[in-house]
């Protein structure tokens, strides 16, 4: 128990990888790795800090840790955004914690660890643009076949609503060799699919190489042999230009999926929240991805309520909405992130309202979701089956994934066979039903 370090890593992709990093430090230096907090001596939060939401998830996972040192826990230590953003504040008025990691010093976890509770050194923080040091590996938390692969640190975009430069730092770009490496040696151990990130992936290069190098980058993963989805999250719509259509229309292996947060459609909001896009240029896009792209499927994210939204706003929003018919769709209601431009602003939304807008976007949404769908019946498409369901009916009942649905956030395909499909593999399915967000079918043939 003496070295068994309980690790719980929360909000998103890029903060998962930030922990496996850290799990990785630990293990080399001869830690053992715990998801049971009873068995610890020490825990590890590595926090969200993006908005209010988040924030407040955070805060109960850091106080349902600390119930366990009235047992054995004896160290409590809170790493990610919320350590950076607020590092102060949690020392004073949570005693509980032991010590604070920020996100730019994540590699001196060892070091936290192996300090005695009342060293002075309680909070590490600051260094938030730092570089990506490409000696450590990852202990790898997600399922053998799929990795997430962090392209870029921080963020150049300066949204008025966003946090993020403030507590991850500038734009910082990996070397194309040094992804190629790693995604090589993922693929190597058994990965099918590999999932690009970084706050904007579409500004990849541009720090680095002084051009937009995500196609590129795309076209040597593309080569590597064995490796069969490359899918690709976060890519802002004014950067997505003609030259990474084409790489993803001839690829093979580019899932026909693109993330593209557009936050919202209207020019005055776009405006104030510091977008460089307008209504029509992202009209224009999905029109464009759609013609070059066969069955390209399409996800986005909107914020509603953001100040200054009035409702013809939002009726504009909801009928860009119908016209467009996204494929996937989520939902943020505007949080007053303290040390954001827009939480200045004049004409703030009440929460009511905020909230009675995202429920109303949602069902829109929804059939939208169940319309499309039950357009694929009668299809044949690749499924990654993920999990053993149950055996019913002398047939076995799998769920999984298509190349439509990223891992965590996307629907699912629920999947029967007559005869046992291997978890991890990639199969073909025939589709006989369709739900609100999410498909069935029946297995055809492994592949």
């Amino acid at each position: 128990m003496t070295n068994k370090i309980y690790f719980e890593s929360l909000g998103c992709s890029k903060n998962l990888i930030d922990a496996e990093v850290m799990m990785e430090l630990l293990i080399q230096h001869n830690f053992s790795i715990t998801d049971q907090i009873e068995e610890a001596k020490i825990a590890v939060i590595n926090t969200c800090g993006f908005i209010e939401s988040a924030k407040e998830e955070s805060i109960q996972h850091i106080l349902s840790a600390a119930k366990h040192k009235e047992g054995q826990l004896s160290k409590l230590i809170v790493t990610g955004c919320l350590a950076e953003r607020y590092k102060n504040e949690l020392i004073q008025e949570m005693p509980e914690i032991d010590a604070l990691l920020g996100t730019g010093r994540y590699e001196e976890i060892v070091e936290l660890v192996r300090d005695p509770v009342n060293s002075q050194k309680k909070i590490r923080a600051g260094n938030i643009n730092h570089s990506y040091n490409e000696k450590i590996g990852r202990f790898r938390t997600t399922p053998k076949y799929m990795a997430y692969v962090k392209i870029a640190e921080g963020c150049d975009n300066h949204c008025t609503y966003c946090i993020i430069p403030q507590i991850r730092g500038n734009y910082r770009s990996r070397k194309i060799s040094d992804i190629v490496k790693e995604v090589q040696q993922l693929v190597d151990s058994g990965v099918k699919e590999i999932v690009l990130i970084a706050q904007d992936t579409t500004a990849y290069g541009i720090d680095l190489y002084n051009d937009f190098k995500l196609p590129i980058l795309l076209k040597k993963l593309d080569e590597i042999e064995g490796l069969q989805w490359i899918r690709i999250l976060y890519c802002y719509p004014e950067r997505i230009t003609n030259a990474l259509i084409d790489v993803i229309k001839k690829s093979n292996k580019i899932c026909k999926y693109l993330d593209i947060p557009i936050q919202h459609s209207e020019d005055s909001i776009l405006k104030r929240m510091n977008r460089s896009v307008s209504k029509h240029e992202i009209a224009s896009l999905i029109h464009t991805l759609r013609h070059e792209v066969k069955d390209i499927v399409l996800r986005t994210t909107l914020i509603v309520g953001f100040p200054g939204e009035n409702n013809s706003d939002f009726e504009q929003l909801k009928t860009f909405i119908h016209e467009m018919k996204f494929d996937k769709l989520g939902v943020f209601s505007y949080s007053q992130e303290e040390g954001t431009s827009a939480a200045t602003m004049d004409n703030q939304i009440p929460d009511n309202i905020k909230e009675d807008r995202k429920n109303e976007i949602m069902k829109i949404q929804q059939n939208i979701s169940a319309e499309l769908l039950k357009m694929k019946v009668g299809s044949v498409i690749k499924v990654l089956i993920e999990e053993k369901l149950a055996d019913e009916n002398e047939l076995l009942e799998y769920i999984g994934r298509s190349e439509y649905d990223a891992p965590e956030i996307d629907g699912s395909v629920y999947v029967t066979s007559n005869q046992k499909l291997e978890i991890g593999s990639i199969v073909d399915v025939k589709i006989n039903g369709a739900l609100e967000y999410d498909l069935m079918g029946e297995a055809l043939n492994e592949t």
